[in-house]
């Protein structure tokens, strides 16, 4: 089954007073890459949080964030005394080195001093011990959404991957039937090229003649490369249909297509395979459009 690096979720869930809402997405990305906008002051709820998303997830660029905020009535914020310090002596110190440079800088307000991160953080009360594992609870049913929205957007994506692969297989045979017509059409040139020069030439050998021109017929063979596509195709098919994450082996395949249809391509020798070539490779390229997709 395939699944898709790009998706999204939100879920929102509560505690006696505190509400909290999750807002989860993601884009494609060569590895897991996890960023996190999460409330200061509960301990253990970011490892938690890394965890239950890396053992979920393989591949992506995923953002996560998390709102706490109370119920009507109640108090929303407290004052991080540690932090609050820092912010005011870092602001004491860009004061002193704006005037010393002869810079001269507006004061700052209290909202400036509040909007620091960190300063002003959800008032959660010690007694409210069971909040961490009652959002790390809650994410689990956020990732059973998220991995759902995954695999909605894989399903769309494995009917185009399976359609690309047919029209790769396609032109594949097609080329096949194309390089056994030109090697039927060289035999024939080549046995001319033989009889022109031995009759131009009758002291040549005519043995070492005919070495010469096979090589040249073993140069411009395609079958090799057409068997090799062949397998290639049936790869891909397996590993779509793999319930395992495939999105670096279907590239890494892809790359192999590409890569056979090149030779094929400077080996073509005629225009009808030269033609099948680049449209095989243009068919190759959207394929892998599609797989940097693929987690």
């Amino acid at each position: 089954m395939i699944r898709s690096m790009t998706a999204f979720a939100s879920r929102r869930g509560d505690l006696d007073a505190i509400v909290w809402d999750w807002d989860l997405r993601s884009v494609n990305g060569r590895g897991l890459d996890l960023r996190l906008r999460l409330p200061e002051g509960i301990e253990g709820l970011e490892a938690g949080v890394r965890a239950a998303l890396s053992a979920r997830l393989s591949r992506g660029s995923v953002s996560l964030a998390l709102r706490l905020s109370r119920g009507a009535g109640e108090g929303g914020l407290a004052i991080d005394e540690a932090q609050l310090d820092r912010v005011l002596h870092a602001l004491e110190h860009v004061q002193q080195r704006a005037f010393a440079l002869g810079v001269t800088l507006g004061q700052a307000t209290a909202a400036d001093v509040l909007a620091q991160r960190g300063v002003a953080v959800p008032a959660v009360a010690p007694e409210e011990e069971g909040l961490r594992a009652a959002l790390l609870a809650d994410l689990e049913g956020l990732l059973d959404d998220f991995m759902a929205a995954r695999e909605g957007e894989g399903a769309a994506l494995e009917t185009l991957l399976a359609n690309q692969i047919a029209s790769i297989e396609s032109l594949v045979e097609e080329s096949q039937r194309l390089a056994q017509a030109r090697r039927d059409e060289s035999r024939g040139e080549l046995r001319a090229a033989l009889r022109r020069v031995a009759e131009a030439m009758p002291e040549m050998d005519e043995a070492r003649l005919a070495q010469e021109l096979a090589l040249i017929a073993v140069r411009s063979d395609v079958t090799e490369e057409i068997d090799r596509l062949r397998a290639h195709v049936a790869q891909a098919r397996e590993l779509v249909a793999d319930p395992r994450p495939v999105g670096r082996r279907l590239d890494f395949l892809a790359q192999e297509l590409n890569r056979e249809a090149n030779t094929l391509l400077s080996k073509s020798g005629s225009s009808g395979l030269s033609r099948i070539g680049l449209d095989l490779k243009a068919a190759i390229d959207q394929m892998r459009e599609q797989v940097q997709n693929v987690e």
